[in-house]
């Protein structure tokens, strides 16, 4: 499949519509003065927060539509497909804070651009990644029932061709060595289609918030890691 230009297709007729409270969530990781990438960066909306609080920012895609968007907002952003190989162009070690937004579950080699995200990551750096969480509680319920519905913004959204938990996420990041630093969810209620009506009222929302940001195992419809990458001698164990 032509995934590039899949999401060429998809970035021409998309706005730039997003979840701003899982953005801001994000932005929050990243300091002023920072040297900072994300990685498929869409039309550069997370990107612009991140300048906009000072931080250098550059970015990548895979999509050449996304990449221009992205550059119309004053991004550096390059166009690069990870998933057919290509490298990032950053050297090793050379940057403060990658960041990832819901970007890896629409890949097919998603361990490839892990590797590739933290290459470029400093000793000492943060990677951040958001991820779609499948073990969300609804999700528990569906599959509990013998069912799994490919529902729309869901976290088994038909454009996600890989799943996640936090445990996995975790070994994922545990396994390239960097040390996780904070957990956090974001339960994402502008899904209509996912959430019951009763779970988005006006009541519920700041309670539904605060489960998802404290148990985003369980209630994060997204939840996010920031691993801290260790240094080579860091990583090893002391027998």
């Amino acid at each position: 499949m032509d995934l590039a230009g899949y999401y060429d297709a998809y970035w021409r007729q998309a706005d730039d519509t997003f979840d701003h409270e899982r953005l801001d969530l994000l932005a929050a990781h990243v300091h002023a003065g920072e040297r900072v990438l994300e990685v498929d960066c869409g039309p550069g909306v997370l990107a612009a927060k991140m300048r906009d609080k000072g931080a250098l920012v550059s970015a990548t895609d895979l999509s050449i539509v996304a990449v221009e968007r992205a550059r119309a907002k004053g991004i550096d952003c390059a166009h690069v497909d990870i998933d057919s190989g290509e490298a990032l162009p950053y050297a090793e070690g050379s940057l403060d804070v990658v960041v990832s937004n819901s970007a890896i579950e629409h890949r097919f080699f998603h361990e490839r651009h892990l590797d590739e995200c933290l290459r470029v990551l400093k000793p000492g750096g943060r990677f951040v990644v958001c991820l779609p969480n499948i073990a969300h509680l609804i999700c528990r319920w569906w599959v509990l029932r013998g069912r799994f519905p490919y529902v729309a913004d869901s976290p088994t959204d038909l454009m996600h061709l890989r799943f996640f938990t936090v445990a996995e996420a975790r070994r994922l990041l545990d396994a390239r060595g960097l040390r996780i630093e904070k957990v956090e969810g974001s339960a994402s209620l502008w899904a209509r289609d996912f959430y019951p009506a009763w779970w988005r009222k006006h009541r519920l929302r700041p309670l539904m918030t605060w489960l998802a940001r404290v148990w985003p195992a369980m209630f994060g419809r997204d939840f996010v890691l920031v691993g801290v990458k260790q240094a080579a001698a860091d990583s090893l164990e002391i027998p």
